[in-house]
């Protein structure tokens, strides 16, 4: 009860914070570090599934300057 602040916790329960999981949008926007117009021109729909296409990121990784970036990217 201490460590939860709350007053009427339930024994047989279990607690949890549900966490802010980013969107397939804001993902590819923070690995590639290109800008959202850029990431929402290229998504296709598959199915039930988002995707980007491997050439789109192909391009991408050969272009990049930094050595680090290319590997996150890969």
């Amino acid at each position: 009860m201490a460590l939860l602040w709350c007053l009427r916790i339930q024994v047989d329960r279990a607690y949890s914070k549900a966490v802010n999981v980013p969107t397939f949008l804001k993902k590819l926007m923070n690995i590639t570090g290109m800008s959202e117009q850029w990431v929402i021109a290229r998504i296709k729909q598959k199915g039930d599934s988002k995707c980007i296409p491997w050439k789109n990121l192909k391009d991408l990784i050969l272009v990049h300057p930094d050595t680090k970036k290319k590997v996150s990217l890969l």
